[in-house]
């Protein structure tokens, strides 16, 4: 083919580079590019952690606070719901153990998925062309660029999220419109915690010495809908709060969200 002047040579690389890009999958909100403020820098002065039980001091964990720069990417704006896990379901993937005959109960269709391990999660997203996001990506997701301590600011509001066992269990993912975060993603806080790609480690100049850290827990985040009164509440949603399970775990509390792009 000949072409009589170099617009057509315009227009054909034009249909050509329209046609290698790649959109975000629906239903994400866009994470810009950036510098975050990571971890936080909070003490536990009255050790109220080991008063409730807690095998790690609160804060430990999340020290020292620092920033942390990040591509832009995409994160779901809500947890995966059991609706949205059927259709990994049925092209092939086993139910979670709870579900009956591989069907999750009518009524809570727009709930979180839950008994759902690590590879679980990790498998849905990579057959949903996402990925899990890593634990940097999802607080910066959860607390903006300003350092805040909750999806919505720095106080805690009980009516912004589904926690302390006020519902008795998950709610609809999205329910709680107002907690959402500054770029727009709900239930960051509460509802279930939620899986994420990393390794439970170190941060970088950290001075706890956690026997937990290495590669045997994956980071869990968010905090989920139980909790153990009003000042723990706040503790375990906060977005700087960083819990770990075993990555062959599957519990009622614990669900995911992918990020995007893949790779």
């Amino acid at each position: 083919m000949q072409f009589g002047n170099g617009k057509y040579l315009v227009l054909l690389s034009t249909v050509i580079l329209l046609a290698g890009c790649k959109s975000p999958p629906q239903d994400m909100v866009k994470v810009s590019k950036g510098e975050f403020t990571m971890g936080s820098n909070e003490v536990d002065k009255e050790a109220k952690a080991l008063q409730y039980g807690d095998k790690r001091p609160w804060y430990a964990n999340e020290r020292p606070e620092r920033k942390v720069k990040l591509k832009e990417f995409y994160i779901d704006k809500t947890e995966v719901t059991n609706k949205k896990y059927k259709e990994f379901v049925d092209k092939g993937h086993k139910a979670p153990a709870h579900w009956i005959n591989g069907n999750y109960a009518p009524e809570v269709a727009d709930h979180p998925v839950v008994f759902v391990t690590w590879n679980d999660a990790k498998e849905y997203c990579e057959w949903a062309g996402k990925r899990l996001p890593t634990e940097a990506e999802w607080e910066k997701a959860a607390r903006g660029a300003d350092g805040r301590r909750f999806p919505w600011g720095n106080e805690f509001d009980i009516k912004k999220l589904n926690t302390m066992g006020e519902f008795a269990g998950t709610t609809p993912a999205g329910m709680f419109a107002e907690g959402q975060s500054p770029y727009g993603a709900v239930d960051m806080a509460g509802n279930v915690q939620e899986w994420t790609a990393d390794w439970y480690q170190q941060y970088p100049e950290n001075d706890f010495k956690d026997p937990e850290y290495g590669e045997k827990l994956k980071v869990v985040r968010g905090g989920g809908w139980g909790g153990m009164g009003h000042y723990t509440l706040q503790v375990y949603v906060r977005s700087a709060f960083r819990n770990a399970a075993p990555p062959e775990g599957a519990y009622n509390d614990v669900g995911f969200r992918c990020a995007w792009p893949k790779e």
